[in-house]
């Protein structure tokens, strides 16, 4: 399916693919046909009715738009597809059409399609994230020694190295990484409760239904329907807004590296890639834009499914029927800002030469709080800082390097000799714990990483345990 025009700028093409009108009457669909198959295992439904809905359930034999329409009216798009699933099997086997959906409600349906679809995305997410963590790694691994201005309210600082920088991008993405993996794992679980979250019209065999169910859509069985219960939701979509915002965090430091007084970073070009419709010198930080666009929708998005939480007893009126465009919208603008700034980070050129440039045209004024920690070890810190106040106006006024002042201020020259000062601008030997400091971030968004990992392994170990132990109920 095509990108929409009017989502050209909120989703990449395989989000949009998965949340469009095919997939999801697919997910619905899916949902049916294993809700039956699984019916049939307990012979709760004849196999040939489960066989019936299975031939039935053709996602390219539904009419897309009809069921939009009828959806607005019905409050659910389970009434009008369920109707229209009923509609294929009776001309299939009409004894078949009366076990469609046999004892599920509509919220069954639409929830776990919810869940599909987000299983579907969690590849998508999780492939351009780690695409993105490697990229950093490498850029925080390159650059330990390139050392650039420290920024401040935007104002020249001390200089770190752009190393650090990389590194701390690296470690607040991979921390979200490892939130958003925890979450899914709590989220992608079945739907199953029936008319009011009790199964009751299956008697006895809901819950070994709902385990088979599961097992069927290869998604968890919880310890009771969540139909009223968002909490689930609403933590994955909380761990896209947060993730959001530290991919904005970092599209917002590069796109100022990117402006023409700074030229310290730039984004990838390529053929229309970045440019101006009336500007051809132009190569803009589009990557970074489309990043920033959605940190800047992500937050409201995410308030409203906190708002729509408070739902009412056991199916809620407004709240619950609110949820599907709010999640398409997070889930496909969360993964816009991933793709974004691993294309970003792949392709970022980084200019050493001119982040050394951008600390030398300060003439050492950045050092100012060397020389006054050097003078305050002798003449105590507010006379220091007194002084360097004087000396840093001098410098900036007479456009001279502040080690030149110092030089000539009888007060400085008494604490610190003329080897002091001859480094006091010397960026490297002002750099503190950035290094160990970027060590230890890689470390930590290493182990983050082996741990998810590790983590993989056991869900599907865990998986293969719920599926044996539904074979055995089975056999029983």
């Amino acid at each position: 399916m095509a990108m929409r025009l009017i989502e050209s700028l909120a989703t990449t093409a395989p989000l949009a693919e998965i949340f469009s009108d095919r997939s999801i009457l697919q997910a619905m669909l899916d949902f049916e046909v294993a809700l039956a198959r699984s019916e049939a295992r307990f012979k709760i439904v004849p196999r040939s009715a489960a066989d019936a809905i299975a031939a039935a359930a053709k996602v390219e034999e539904f009419d897309a738009a009809a069921l939009a329409e009828a959806v607005s009216r019905a409050g659910t798009a389970a009434i009008p597809l369920v109707k229209m699933l009923t509609e294929r099997v009776r001309s299939i086997d009409p004894a078949a059409a009366g076990f469609v959906h046999w004892g599920a409600t509509s919220q069954d349906v639409a929830d776990t399609a919810v869940v599909l679809l987000l299983k579907r995305a969690r590849s998508i997410l999780d492939s351009d994230i780690r695409r993105l963590e490697d990229a950093l790694q490498e850029l925080a691994t390159d650059h330990d020694a390139t050392v650039m201005l420290g920024r401040t309210l935007l104002q020249p600082a001390p200089p770190t190295t752009f190393g650090l920088k990389a590194a701390g991008w690296l470690s607040a993405i991979s921390r979200s990484h490892k939130r958003l993996d925890d979450t899914f794992a709590e989220v992608l679980v079945v739907q199953f409760g029936g008319a009011s979250g009790t199964l009751a019209s299956l008697g006895k065999h809901g819950i070994a239904i709902g385990r088979a169910l599961a097992d069927e859509l290869d998604i968890g069985f919880p310890d009771a329907p969540w139909h009223a219960h968002r909490d689930r939701l609403a933590e994955l979509l909380c761990a896209c807004g947060v993730l959001t915002g530290s991919l904005g965090k970092m599209a917002r430091d590069i796109s100022l590296l990117m402006q023409g007084e700074v030229s310290e970073a730039a984004e990838p070009g390529g053929v229309g890639r970045g440019g101006s419709s009336t500007m051809p010198h132009k190569r803009n930080p589009i990557g970074c834009a489309l990043t920033l666009a959605a940190a800047v929708r992500v937050p409201g998005l995410v308030a409203s499914f906190l708002s729509a939480m408070v739902q009412e007893h056991e199916r809620a009126v407004g709240g619950w029927q609110a949820e599907w465009p709010t999640v398409s919208g997070i889930v496909q603008a969360t993964g816009l800002a991933i793709a974004s700034m691993a294309e970003v980070a792949e392709g970022l050129t980084v200019d050493a030469a001119r982040m050394r440039a951008n600390i030398e045209a300060t003439r050492g004024v950045i050092f100012a709080e060397r020389a006054m920690m050097l003078l305050g070890e002798t003449i105590g810190r507010d006379a220091a800082h007194k002084l360097l106040e004087d000396a840093t106006r001098q410098s900036i006024k007479q456009q001279r390097h502040l080690a030149d002042v110092l030089a000539e201020m009888p007060e400085v020259v008494r604490h610190l000799d003329s080897a002091i000062l001859r480094e006091l601008e010397v960026p490297e030997r002002y750099l503190g714990a950035a290094d160990e400091f970027r060590i230890r971030l890689l470390a930590s968004a290493r182990g983050r990483k082996m741990g998810m990992s590790k983590t993989d392994r056991s869900r599907k170990n865990k998986a293969k345990l719920t599926r044996r132990s539904t074979k055995n109920v089975k056999r029983k």
